[in-house]
């Protein structure tokens, strides 16, 4: 009977070698990495097989009040020098320049780079994927989308055997915090984004969070992944929150939903080729918006409360998959920025590499006129027989077809309100549907209409 060899024993603490890291920027995310990477030192030394070393950080102002926790003798306002004089880079800067240059330069020294910077991803992405394998070094973004959730690794690494055909999810924990305080409270948009500034969950200038923007780069990055195809910020639709109010949440209660800021992507069928000629029957393309919808409050979306994200994968042989956590923060995106550094420190001691960018599929990315949903639509009509069946004849002559019909309330002078519901439907379709429904003398006034996501 044979024995299995022995193992080798695992380097003694002395023996490991030492990696040197650089930080740039020192906030609350780049704090919270200085100060684990010195408290946990010995178990991320056994994790990595090696002791990794900070050996600078860089930020703007060298004088300005700081965490006990970052040692000032580290500090450094040379943010190149911490760049390139360093086997992992960690950069926590945020938006495009400086930290698109100094990542470059990174890759150039050799060293490897872990970012949570998506605006950057979602605009220069594939270069910073080429300059990452020309230097054969690591590119790490975890902390990119969902703070500590993994949904980067899912999709890149866990879902690599799977076809995903579509996500859905909640990536911007703000926007979450507002309508969630809308729903559970009746504050206004105004109030609930006065209440959510003054516990720090949005900035003074929300634009980013309120807009739709931050939950777009994330989409564009969450596409890329999911279906092998370069995707954009400016391949994605983009509808922020500033519109809703306090009466569309409460018609989405009396539909039995809540009202949540989506950011969706989905593989679509194309009927017709990207040029508009005739395509092959099992032609796809690439869908990616962000939009606030309906969403029923059975779905697992519509639970999802305060400033946490979820995520919602759906694969062909996996089926659905559910990511849940908190999404931002200093210690939850720390997590994610030191599972990536404890990566690349083990890929420099037993080799191995990150995944390449994966960009093989190449599907068109489609525009807005491409997406299926379905949708709510609110009329203010007159209560007088026939009037629900010249609605019902303007949707039919588009080609629309609905799900339900529900007199909402009186509103006098022999007026009402009807909330009507559809089956899935082409953007395209419900346009020239509620073209004609203004057109149509019965119809007084479409009040609102919402998009209905999940089922």
């Amino acid at each position: 009977m044979s024995q299995q060899a022995p193992s080798a024993a695992p380097a003694s603490p002395a023996s490991r070698p030492v990696l040197k890291v650089g930080v740039l920027g020192s906030g609350t995310v780049g704090t919270q990495v200085v100060r684990l990477l010195g408290e946990q030192a010995e178990e991320f030394a056994a994790r990595s097989g090696a002791r990794l070393e900070v050996t600078g950080i860089a930020v703007r102002d060298l004088a300005a009040p700081r965490d006990p926790a970052v040692p000032r003798a580290l500090l450094s306002d040379d943010a190149t020098a911490v760049a390139t004089g360093n086997d992992i880079v960690i950069e926590l800067i945020g938006g495009i320049e400086p930290a698109r240059t100094l990542i470059l330069a990174a890759f150039g020294a050799g060293a490897s780079v872990i970012t949570g910077n998506k605006a950057l991803i979602a605009a220069h992405g594939p270069e910073l994927y080429a300059a990452a394998a020309a230097a054969d070094v690591d590119f790490y973004y975890e902390a990119a989308v969902a703070g500590a959730i993994p949904v980067v690794y899912a999709l890149r690494e866990s879902m690599a055997g799977d076809r995903v055909t579509s996500v859905l999810g909640i990536v911007n924990g703000t926007t979450n915090y507002i309508l969630d305080e809308m729903s559970t409270k009746g504050l206004s948009f105004e109030a609930a984004l006065a209440t959510a500034q003054e516990l720090g969950y949005a900035e003074a200038d929300p634009t980013a969070d309120v807009d739709g923007l931050d939950a777009a780069a994330k989409a564009a990055i969450i596409a890329s992944l999911a279906f092998h195809t370069r995707v954009g910020m400016d391949d994605v639709t983009v509808e922020g929150i500033r519109s809703v109010t306090a009466e569309d949440i409460r018609e989405a209660h009396a539909s039995g939903c809540e009202i949540k800021l989506l950011a969706i992507a989905q593989r679509v069928a194309l009927t017709d080729g990207p040029d508009g000629s005739d395509g092959p029957e099992d032609a796809e393309g690439v869908s990616v918006r962000v939009h606030p919808a309906l969403v029923p409050a059975d779905h697992p979306l519509a639970s999802v409360h305060g400033a946490f994200n979820a995520v919602l994968v759906e694969a062909e042989s996996a089926g659905r998959l559910m990511f849940y956590g908190k999404g931002a923060g200093g210690a939850p995106t720390a997590s994610a920025v030191l599972s990536d550094v404890v990566a690349a420190a083990a890929h420099r001691v037993n080799g191995g590499q990150a995944p390449r960018e994966s960009s093989y599929a190449d599907l068109p990315v489609l525009g807005p006129e491409a997406a299926v949903t379905r949708y709510q639509v609110q009329l203010r009509v007159d209560d007088q027989p026939g009037s629900l069946a010249a609605v019902a004849a303007a949707f039919a002559a588009n080609g629309v077809s609905i799900n339900s019909v529900r007199q909402s309330a009186y509103v006098g002078g022999d007026q009402a309100v009807v909330t009507i519901v559809t089956h899935p439907a082409a953007v395209t379709r419900l346009d020239a549907a509620v073209e004609a429904l203004r057109s149509e003398g019965r119809v007084l006034a479409v009040v609102s209409i919402q998009r209905v996501e999940g089922e």
